[in-house]
C-alpha cells in the first residue's frame, strides 16, 4: 500500500503512523515526492489497517495499488507524468524526437550531427560517452572527454542532453552535463545503479531490459521512483527473441500495457530494436501509431565510419524522410512535434 502524507504535517505525524504500521508487522519505507512524504509497503489486503490509517492525523490518502507496482502505477496517479527535460515536455500531447550518435566519436562529428538534428525536427540530443559493449575490445566511448563535447553541443544548439551513465562512479560528471540520465538495457536491473540515479537530481530515461518483461521493467522505475524522483521516461528498445531477422524484437504491445498500468511517459527505440536503418522509420511510425510519446534514434553523419552500431545509424536524408513521415502522421493524430525547431529552421540556421 502507499500512505501519503499531508504536505504540512510534522515528523511527529509520519513517525506515528509508521509506529502503527511497525504495530501490525508491517515494514514502510519512506520517501518524498512532489514534496510530500509516502510510506510504502510490500503489503497488500491489509484492509482492516487502511481503514485505520486512513483516519490518522496528516494522512491524506491511502492506496492499494493491485500486483506488485506502486509509485509507477496507475492507482497511484491517475493522470498521464509530464516529465521536463530542461525546456522540453515528455509526455501529453507533443511527440518528442531524440536523436544523435549512439556514440560521442570526436568534436566535427558530434557538431555536424547535433546541428541537423537540431535544424531537422529533434527535441533533445542524444549522444554516448560511455558505451556498455558486448565485447570488452569494441569502442567504449570517449568518458569524460565525450561529457565536455556534449555540454559543448548543448550550449551551441539550445538541445537538451540525453546520456548513458554506466557506473555509479562517473554519475555526478554525468548529471552535470546531461538534462536527462540514461540507464542501458544491459544496466536495467543493476539496483544501485538505479537508486544512485533516484539521489542525483536528473530526469531518468529508463530502458527496458533485453530480457525483462513489462512487469519488471516497471519494478525498476519503482526503484528510482522511491528515491523520490518522480521525473522517469520509459524506453522500449526491443527483447531477445528467437528471431534472428532483427538485432531484437521491438514489443510494441509492452508499450500499450505500459501505458495502460503506469502514468510515465514512454519512449520507442527502434534504431537499438532493429539493428538495421531501413528500418527505423517503419518502426518509428509504429510506434507513433500505438501511442508512444516519442521515439530515439541514432543519427550519424557518415555511418559506414561509425565506431558503434553502424548499421542502424540513419544519414541526414534518412533522418528528415523520418521527421517528414512523422509529421505527416502525427498531423493526423492531431499531435505536435514537442520543441523543434524543425517549422522555423530557416530563423535558426545562422545561429547552428
Amino acid at each position: 500500500m502507499i500512505v501519503a502524507m499531508d504536505r504540512f504535517c510534522g515528523p511527529d505525524e509520519i513517525e506515528h503512523v509508521e509506529q502503527v504500521m511497525a504495530g501490525t508487522d508491517v515494514q514502510a519505507v519512506r520517501t518524498v515526492l512532489e514534496g510530500r512524504t509516502h510510506l510504502i509497503t510490500a503489503e497488500r489486503d491489509r484492509r482492516a489497517l487502511a481503514s485505520r490509517l486512513r483516519l490518522l492525523p496528516g494522512v491524506t490518502s491511502v492506496v492499494e495499488p493491485p500486483g506488485n507496482l506502486r509509485l509507477s502505477s496507475r492507482a497511484h496517479r491517475a493522470q498521464d507524468t509530464v516529465v521536463k527535460v530542461s525546456d522540453v515536455s515528455v509526455g501529453g500531447d507533443p511527440f518528442v524526437v531524440v536523436a544523435g550518435p549512439c556514440a560521442v566519436e570526436s568534436r566535427d562529428q558530434l557538431a555536424a550531427t547535433a546541428r541537423f538534428v537540431a535544424l531537422g525536427g529533434a527535441a533533445v540530443l542524444r549522444g554516448g560517452s560511455y558505451k556498455p559493449r558486448t565485447s570488452p575490445y569494441s569502442f567504449q566511448g570517449l568518458g569524460r572527454e565525450g561529457l565536455s563535447l556534449l555540454a559543448e553541443q548543448r550550449a551551441a544548439t539550445g538541445l537538451p542532453v540525453v546520456t548513458e551513465v554506466v557506473d555509479p562512479a562517473d554519475l555526478t560528471h554525468v548529471a552535470e552535463v546531461a538534462d536527462m540520465v540514461q540507464i542501458g538495457t544491459r544496466n536495467a536491473q543493476n539496483y544501485t545503479l538505479l537508486r544512485e540515479a533516484g539521489r542525483a537530481g536528473k530526469p531518468v530515461l529508463l530502458k527496458r531490459g533485453m530480457a525483462s518483461t513489462v512487469e519488471e521493467w516497471l519494478l525498476a522505475a519503482e526503484y528510482v521512483l522511491a528515491e523520490g524522483n518522480p521525473d522517469v521516461v520509459l524506453c522500449e528498445r526491443g527483447i531477445r527473441s528467437f528471431e534472428p531477422s532483427t538485432r531484437f524484437t521491438l514489443d510494441l504491445s509492452a508499450v500499450v500495457v505500459a501505458k495502460r498500468l503506469s502514468h510515465l511517459p514512454v519512449l520507442v527505440d527502434p534504431s537499438h530494436a532493429a539493428g538495421q536503418a531501413e528500418l527505423v522509420r517503419p518502426l518509428a511510425l509504429a510506434a507513433a501509431a500505438v501511442g508512444a510519446d516519442g521515439v530515439m534514434v541514432d543519427v550519424h553523419p557518415e555511418p559506414s565510419t561509425a565506431l558503434c552500431d553502424a548499421g542502424q545509424a540513419l544519414t541526414p536524408a534518412g533522418f528528415d524522410e523520418l521527421v517528414t513521415a512523422l509529421d505527416s502522421l502525427l498531423a493526423g493524430m492531431r499531435r505536435p512535434l514537442a520543441g523543434s525547431l524543425r517549422p522555423r529552421g530557416a530563423l535558426v540556421a545562422d545561429r547552428l
